[in-house]
């Protein structure tokens, strides 16, 4: 009975054990404060554990068009600080498993996505707000993301409702050109194509009208319907 009853305490004492551990990983991963602290070298594998659930449920494609873009309607007139951060998309990103990849592969560290450009960050949270990551990609870097719809084989140059559109001021037309990216509204059958994009000359969301001439190409997230 002695036996049973040390063996009893012991499973549950690593039961409480476990129970901690998830505890402080969900604290670990949760939103980031704009104080962001740099995170442990261990950290990729943990978020890789925290976010295996979320990931799975992502694979089933039942996101459309629309609702893409209402979420991303929704968060116009969103603004950048003075010091060009403090948006919930750079904030989002910064404390997120890509942001780990990301520094790898860019350098620098999480705290500097904080004020970082964010137009790519915004198409990224608006798809894993909606469970699509799969689908819309997730990224910093503008030239990164559009390699990424290349290399899955969904890149294009007609402007669909719900594609990822990508701008070149420059007039070029190589993916390295690449300084801007949102969302397709429509095409507006003039030339002109309506455009919900995050970190616009303002430092907002904002609703564009802009001209297929500054287009580089388009990606299309595999939307359901």
């Amino acid at each position: 009975m002695a036996i049973n009853r040390l063996q009893h305490a012991r499973k549950t004492a690593l039961l409480r054990a476990g129970a901690g551990a998830g505890l402080a990983l969900t604290a670990t991963f949760g939103l980031a404060s704009p104080a962001l602290a740099d995170v442990p070298e261990k950290a990729p594998q943990a978020a890789r554990v925290a976010s295996a659930p979320q990931t799975q449920q992502a694979n089933k494609i039942s996101v459309t068009a629309s609702q893409l873009l209402q979420l991303a309607k929704a968060q116009v007139g969103t603004s950048e600080n003075a010091y060009g951060g403090g948006t919930k998309f750079q904030q989002w990103y910064a404390n997120s498993q890509r942001a780990l990849e990301t520094i790898r592969r860019d350098g620098g560290t999480r705290r500097g996505y904080l004020n970082a450009p964010w137009c790519a960050m915004f198409v990224s949270w608006v798809g894993e707000q909606l469970g699509a990551r799969p689908q819309v990609g997730w990224d910093a870097w503008t030239v990164a993301h559009a390699r990424w719809f290349v290399a899955n084989k969904r890149w294009g140059d007609a402007p669909k409702p719900g594609a990822v559109v990508f701008f070149s001021w420059s007039g070029g037309k190589s993916l390295s050109s690449i300084r801007h990216v949102g969302f397709v509204v429509k095409d507006n059958g003039n030339g002109t194509i309506s455009t919900i994009e995050g970190n616009t000359g303002n430092g907002r969301v904002e609703e564009r009208v802009r001209s297929k001439s500054d287009v580089v190409g388009y990606g299309y997230p595999e939307y359901a319907g």
